[in-house]
């Protein structure tokens, strides 16, 4: 794709206000979430106590630093300390959200799940644990899990389809036979076997995940391949001795990308949507990781608490309605037909 063929892609992406936009809301929410720890902590960003500065979220200090009476790590939302913090000339700035996902409220009035009130804008769960923290820190893994299963999956997937369209032959129909048979294999029950033999952790589900993630967009890239290896301008660098790797990164591998980008959004989503799905299973990451999945599958157990599957819905629903509308917005600024 040359220079002005992507200037006029990007207008007509801009011409489509809701993905536009989408873009920009998803972005932004993105980046807020990469600093959850400045808007939900249990910790003050900093403390100015007895003339000096202290920054809890970078140094673990001592009880015993702020007037308590025991050398154990400090705890900020013990109304003891928070009243020596803000005796006299002394005061502490704390995050918006006073909580971070694994904090629980020892001092709530209601027994837990305790519902949305002022101290827990969003109320807590069956563990006493702050719901908007939970989601903030939710949000973010999630995300970053569908942004690295993407990427792992995008690479292998273009490296698969280009061996297999450019060479074809042999390569491409044992590799095409060698996909009907991997693909063919129950990965859920693969999921639940390694989750039985392994500790349940990201790195697990990203490793089982992305050997079968990759297949779906290999299809398009050998496509891509196989039509673009016996045009004009490709046998022409062939006949002047341009090596194959040569051809296929610089030549093909860029006109092969459309189908790669219009995909991601919905490949993210996808990832997204199978995170969840298995930690509402329970076969997902550890119980003490932030996770949406586990806070729906403790809003089925606890259907009085409705503010635990309501939040975590509407945060889920979001989150896959701005990619859907994201990839949309892609997928009419690559089609060359448009004007």
């Amino acid at each position: 794709m040359n220079e002005s063929s992507s200037r006029r892609a990007w207008r007509r992406f801009k011409a489509n206000r809701r993905g536009y936009y989408s873009l920009w809301l998803f972005g932004l929410l993105f980046m807020l979430s990469l600093g959850a720890e400045l808007l939900s902590n249990d910790k003050p960003i900093i403390v100015h106590y007895q003339g000096e500065y202290y920054f809890p979220l970078l140094v673990t200090y001592p009880e015993t630093t702020f007037g308590g009476d025991f050398a154990t790590e400090t705890d900020y939302l013990d109304p003891f300390i928070r009243e020596q913090l803000h005796a006299g000339d002394n005061w502490a700035l704390y995050p918006p959200n006073p909580y971070r996902h694994d904090t629980i409220n020892y001092f709530a009035q209601a027994p837990n799940p305790a519902p949305p009130s002022a101290d827990n804008l969003l109320g807590t769960d069956d563990r006493g644990r702050d719901v908007l923290a939970r989601l903030i820190y939710g949000f973010r893994i999630s995300v970053l899990f569908g942004l690295v299963l993407t990427a792992i999956g995008v690479a292998i997937g273009i490296l698969a389809g280009a061996i297999q369209g450019y060479f074809g032959g042999r390569i491409d129909l044992f590799a095409q036979r060698f996909m009907e048979v991997w693909g063919s294999m129950p990965e859920l029950y693969l999921l639940i076997i390694f989750a039985s033999i392994f500790q349940p952790s990201l790195l697990l589900l990203i490793v089982l995940l992305s050997l079968f993630g990759w297949m779906g967009l290999a299809d398009y890239v050998r496509a891509e391949f196989l039509r673009g290896r016996n045009m004009d301008y490709v046998r022409a660098a062939r006949a002047l001795g341009v090596s194959n790797r040569t051809i296929m990164w610089r030549h093909l591998l860029p006109n092969a990308l459309t189908p790669v980008i219009t995909f991601l959004p919905f490949r993210i989503s996808g990832a997204v949507l199978a995170l969840t799905s298995l930690d509402f299973l329970g076969l997902g990451v550890p119980p003490t990781t932030p996770s949406l999945g586990e806070l729906l599958a403790q809003g089925k157990d606890n259907i009085d608490a409705w503010w635990l599957s309501m939040t975590t819905f509407i945060v889920l629903v979001g989150t896959l309605m701005l990619l859907i509308f994201i990839g949309e917005a892609l997928r009419s600024a690559l089609d060359t037909r448009q004007g």
